[in-house]
């Protein structure tokens, strides 16, 4: 029989595999539209991600995922337009998320904010980084060549380069194929993570955070290290997502962006890295679907379906179709056996 932590492991070389081919089979298979659409998921993904690690592995629910999301997007489009290039931009907007997420993170855990607060808190920060940039739209907001436009955007955002080929934009289908590799790299440190010492004690901190403490671990630092991740892999999603659209704005900072990560990450099952983005993929085509129809709002009835997913799905998406598939599994083993007697 094999232990949990081997069929652990070979979901994740399956949940590997798959990302593997979908890498290399989608930009041979479909047609530009699509691959542009699937490359919108895989963004979309590696941001639920973000949520999903600090959520589901370190308990700290954030309302406001969206700032690091809208800060690495718009440090990646400043630093691309007056550099020319796009490797030391993306370094960049990574770097400066880390370092915003550890700054905010530090008041609050170190502050000793409860749950709610700190909830309240990161939907603020939000809001008003969302503010700001709406009221930047004056010629004296303007940083080197890059223009912050305000409400207007920030466009002719330049197309990510590979860092050995700087001179040399990307075609839609190798853009998709290096963002599948950058979703892939992730899922995969943060299983690695997970699995280790640091994520241990994380999980810990999530089930009990006063035992953890009494076993003389430090629970405050342990979080700010799971939010400074977190905050990290946001930004690099922001940064993704303005060089997709060459275009950024201040929506990227919008409670709407916020709440759309929560929702991900809550139907496709928290305390998952696959689960959330199964729930993008899955919420997003039907809303692209829906959108298609003129004659219905797509997200009254986006809405309904979420409401009966959450209700009908409490665990989310990919731990429901998990158990069933083990349930399924085990009722037939025991049929054969039963039959073998």
């Amino acid at each position: 029989m094999l232990s949990n932590v081997m069929k652990d492991w070979l979901g994740v070389c399956f949940v590997t595999a798959l990302g593997l081919a979908i890498l290399i089979f989608i930009p041979i298979l479909f047609d530009l539209f699509e691959v542009l659409q699937m490359t919108k998921y895989v963004v979309l993904a590696l941001f639920a991600l973000s949520l999903a690690y600090i959520w589901g592995f370190g308990g700290i629910l954030s309302f406001g995922q969206a700032g690091f999301f809208g800060l690495g997007g718009y440090t990646f489009a400043v630093s691309a337009i007056n550099m020319g290039q796009t490797t030391i931009p993306f370094i960049m907007a990574i770097g400066l998320c880390a370092l915003f997420a550890a700054a905010l993170g530090y008041f609050m855990f170190y502050g000793r904010l409860n749950d709610v607060y700190m909830g309240v808190v990161t939907l603020v920060v939000t809001l008003i980084l969302w503010k700001f940039i709406n009221h930047t739209a004056g010629p004296e907001y303007i940083i080197g060549k890059a223009r912050l436009g305000g409400f207007n955007g920030m466009p002719s955002i330049p197309i990510m380069t590979l860092p050995w080929k700087p001179d040399v934009e990307l075609e839609p289908g190798q853009l998709f194929q290096y963002f599948m590799a950058i979703l892939i790299v992730v899922y995969l440190f943060l299983h690695v993570l997970i699995k280790s010492k640091f994520g241990r004690v994380a999980i810990s901190i999530r089930e009990n955070e006063v035992r953890t403490g009494l076993l003389g671990y430090d629970v405050r630092l342990y979080k700010l290290g799971i939010f400074t991740i977190g905050g990290a892999i946001g930004g690099a999603a922001g940064a993704m997502w303005a060089t997709y659209q060459t275009f950024i704005d201040p929506h990227a900072f919008s409670l709407e962006v916020s709440a759309k990560c929560l929702i991900w990450v809550m139907a496709g099952g928290v305390g998952t890295l696959f689960g959330p983005i199964v729930g993008v993929v899955a919420l997003e085509y039907i809303s692209l679907k829906l959108g298609e129809t003129a004659f219905l709002n797509n997200l009254v009835i986006l809405g309904t379906i979420l409401v009966f997913l959450v209700l009908l799905l409490p665990k989310g998406i990919f731990p429901t179709a998990r158990d069933l598939v083990a349930k399924l599994w085990h009722r037939s083993k025991q049929s054969n056996e039963e039959k073998s007697a």
